[in-house]
């Protein structure tokens, strides 16, 4: 894992969600919501579908605006800015729907993603030849990581869903991100291929914080440090694991016919 470096530890919650709500219409997607991520956990937010729970993650990563409360990361306000400067404060995100680009092979995806961290300090984004060569031995310690480095010159299309998958997360955590936003990573895959994206999450846990998104409850249980369960824009629950399964109330509302 040599491309991405250890978790640093801060004084309280490295994310703190402060009353965030957000209403399309009559719809209320975010009901004032409170939630706090420790630095160096998984933390895991489950719940039905429909419940908010990308609602609430675009909101956090910024392409949502929310309507009142805040969001504090690693101590500073960050609620009305925009991705890109979230992101360079260490917020990183991957998607529900694959976005790589196709033109360009698996290496060139994850160059293109360090190239654009780079535009944080304006001197390391020029494109000397040192640099150059330094973002692309990076890039190949980054899909060592994921488990693609045999596949670098391949055409995207030539992935499996899988394989895209662990990709799209690559370039989320490409940047070394104080904590990544990993919005339904198993989402459509076969039985391997979650067991391989649930052994990737779990080597991402040494190196960065993880607010994990998942409809996979026994890999949730199995990878995360605390669980926080959305149901109806409304947080209901939040706690260890195995105090989640035990609650009557999650129980009744997402867990009853698990």
């Amino acid at each position: 894992m040599a491309a991405l470096s250890t978790v640093a530890t801060v004084a309280g919650p490295l994310l703190d969600v402060q009353q965030l709500s957000k209403r399309f219409g009559g719809v209320v997607a975010s009901a004032a919501i409170d939630l706090q991520v420790r630095p160096g956990e998984v933390h895991a937010l489950i719940g039905p579908n429909g419940a908010g729970k990308t609602t609430l993650v675009s909101q956090l990563a910024g392409q949502l605006r929310c309507d009142a409360g805040r969001i504090v990361f690693d101590g500073a306000d960050i609620t009305r800015l925009s991705p890109h400067a979230r992101a360079r404060r260490g917020l990183g995100r991957s998607f529900q729907i694959t976005r790589l680009f196709r033109s360009f092979d698996v290496l060139d995806n994850v160059v293109l993603a360090l190239q654009a961290v780079a535009w944080r300090d304006a001197d390391a984004a020029r494109h000397t030849v040192p640099r150059r060569q330094a973002r692309r031995a990076r890039a190949l310690d980054v899909l060592a990581t994921i488990g693609l480095a045999d596949r670098a010159a391949s055409a995207i299309d030539a992935l499996s869903h899988g394989e895209q998958r662990a990709l799209e997360v690559g370039l989320a955590v490409a940047g070394e991100p104080r904590l990544v936003l990993l919005d339904e990573p198993m989402a459509g895959m076969g039985a391997e291929e979650s067991r391989r994206m649930e052994a990737l999450i779990g080597r991402l846990r040494e190196h960065t914080t993880v607010l994990l998104i998942e409809h996979d409850v026994d890999a949730v249980f199995r990878l995360a440090d605390r669980v926080s369960v959305l149901v109806s824009g409304r947080i209901i629950a939040s706690g260890a694991p195995e105090a989640i399964r035990r609650d009557p109330g999650v129980i009744e509302a997402y867990l009853g016919d698990e």
